[in-house]
Parts: structure tokens; sequence; C-alpha cells
């Protein structure tokens, strides 16, 4: 798909800021005059070799950067995300992207700031710069009228940069898919293409319409997701990844697609969506992919399925809280009351940011 959109800056976040950190003795706190900068030109070959350690599909060093680069050229990522660090002088302390995301909750549109890829050198951790510099982002994303705040987490992420924030409960199930001894299901099958995404956004809001939390996801986002999972199995290893992406069609309108990323025998169901509720178009895409390669070995099928949604083809072989940590907060005084249940989210693997 073509890369489109037009180019907007996201607020820069130059101003010094101070804050206390202690002594290497432990005991006696000084201060530091700090300051939180948009992530660009020099620093950013500095923030990406530190940063290339946590990234997402085992990318290297070039590829990486390669990664990092075509997603700021989607229309999506130019308007939407920025990374930052936080820095003293020449020393970088910290580093995070930051996504300005939209979203409804309770019914109401609100603005989310997410925040993702948080990074601190190993020798400077427990010293604070990450959470210095999380808090930072957000505070001025609040003041920029956002209500909401996710964190993607790795798992090795300081625990004091999760401080106030609660764990999305998202689960982990691995499908069987049914098949027929006749073959692969009577379904038009094809490719998807830039065509189809409107189509897409239409089944996606329709779907998220009931849950008290989900994103608002436009053209721009569902194209940059899709971008973004080409660019990791194309940009890693040879054939160590693969993406699908296919459309099930009703005259010349997409009436069903799934995204599926493939590594070895395990598939990853990253989104799908059906005009049908039951979901039978999702269920015969699987069909019709396992269908095409008859003698190799089933694949394992791993995913995030919307809760109440299971198509009639596909059964549960097991569930397990999510590998992937995503983490929520409210931005002002009022916490998020009640907690979000496993009901209460929509929420699709290929937006972990």
């Amino acid at each position: 798909m073509a890369l489109r959109g037009s180019f907007t800056s996201l607020v820069s976040t130059t101003a010094p800021i101070r804050y206390k950190k202690p002594s290497k003795a432990g005991r006696d706190y000084v201060d530091h005059v700090t300051a939180v900068v948009p992530v660009q030109g020099a620093i950013l070959d500095r923030v990406l070799d530190a940063a290339c350690s946590i990234s997402p599909g085992g990318l290297d060093r070039r590829a990486y950067g390669r990664f990092c680069a075509a997603r700021m050229k989607t229309a999506w990522g130019r308007r939407h995300q920025r990374r930052f660090a936080l820095v003293e002088g020449a020393d970088l302390l910290a580093s995070a992207e930051r996504y300005d995301l939209a979203g409804t909750f309770e019914g109401r549109a609100v603005r989310i700031c997410g925040i993702g890829s948080v990074f601190t050198e190993p020798s400077r951790r427990g010293l604070g710069h990450a959470r210095v510099l999380v808090e930072t982002l957000l505070d001025r994303a609040a003041g920029k009228g956002a209500e909401v705040a996710l964190l993607f987490s790795q798992t090795d992420l300081e625990d004091d940069v999760r401080s106030g924030f609660e764990a999305v409960p998202l689960t982990d199930v691995t499908l069987d898919v049914a098949l027929s001894r006749h073959g692969a299901p009577m379904t038009m099958v094809r490719g998807g293409e830039e065509r189809d995404l409107a189509a897409i956004v239409a089944m996606g809001r329709a779907r998220a319409d009931p849950f008290r939390f989900h994103l608002d996801r436009d053209i721009d986002l569902v194209q940059y997701a899709i971008i973004r999972k080409r660019l990791l199995a194309g940009l890693g290893s040879a054939d160590a990844r693969q993406l699908h992406f296919f459309i099930a069609e009703e005259g010349i309108t997409a009436a069903a697609y799934v995204v599926v990323s493939v590594a070895g025998s395990t598939w990853t169901l990253e989104e799908c969506g059906d005009r049908d509720a039951s979901g039978a178009r999702v269920g015969a895409l699987l069909q019709a992919l396992i269908a095409r390669e008859p003698s190799e070995r089933r694949p394992t099928i791993r995913a995030w399925l919307p809760p109440r949604f299971l198509p009639p083809q596909l059964t549960i072989v097991s569930a397990a809280p999510s590998t992937e940590i995503m983490m929520v907060r409210m931005l002002g005084a009022a916490p998020m009351l009640p907690r979000l249940s496993a009901g209460d989210v929509l929420y699709w693997r290929s937006d972990v940011l």
C-alpha cells in the first residue's frame, strides 16, 4: 500500500525541568537540570543504538533504523508519533516514543497519550530517569487535552514507571480451525488493498461500539498498523517472518478481512473484521489460508479476540494472560472507576505500539 498524508508535527517538549535523584551514596539528594527533547539529528543515532535491544521482531541495528524511519513516512506516523529523550548536558538518560491516539471511553470521545519503547541505559537504571521522562510527556499531553494514558511495557520496565497505571486485562488464546474434508471453503478471497481500508474501518467501528474502551481506528491508523507489521516481516532475517493481509469480498467490497503474522509454524492473528456479527467469513478466510498448503503442518494460531467473538469454524484450545503488557491510567484526579474488566476492552494486537 502506498504511504499517504501530509506532515503535521507534534508539539516539542524542550523546556528544561528540575528533579531530584539520589546521589551515588543513596542517601543525599541533589538537583539536576535536565531537558526532555525531541529525538532528531545527532541524538537520534544514539537513541536508536540504545533502543535497538528492545526492538520488536529482534531487528538488528540497521534494520531497526530503517523500520523507525519508514514508520515516520506514513500519514499516521508523521502526525501522531514522536520519539523523545531525557538528557542532561550531553548525557542521554532515557528515551521513549509518544503516540497521539483517539479513542472512546464510557461512550465519550477522548484523546489518548500512548507511551512505548521506554528505554534506560542499564548503567543508569534505578535512578528514576525513565519515570521523569514518562511523567513529563504525560503532563504535557494532559495540558493539550489528553485524558487517558496507555503504557506499552516490556517485561523489564522499571517498576516506578508503571506507578499509577493498571494493566489492561488482555488474553492470549490459541485457536484450532476446523477444516472441511472437501478442501477450501467457497469464499472469494484476495489480497487486501488500500481501497479496502474504508470498509475495514467501518467494520471495526461497528464491532467496537459496545465496549467501554477502544481506539478510534481511522484509515490512517489501520494502514499504519498493517505497514508496521509488513516492515517487521520485510526487514527481519530472510524468510523469518511473513505477513498475510487477505479480504473476503462480496461484489467488489470487502466483507471480512484478516491480518496474520507468520513466524515458522506459528500464526498470530493481528486483527480481523467481519460485517457478519458471527465472524463466519473470518473463519472461512483462515480455512482458506490453511488449505492453500494442505501438505504442510497445521499452524499454531494465536490471537487476542474481542470478547464474545468466536467464528463458528474456530475453537479455543487454550487461554492465558497476554505476554504483551498494556497499562492504562486516567490523566487527572479522577481514577478509572470501575476498573476495566476483560469484557470492557476491544484492542487489537496490531495496535500495540
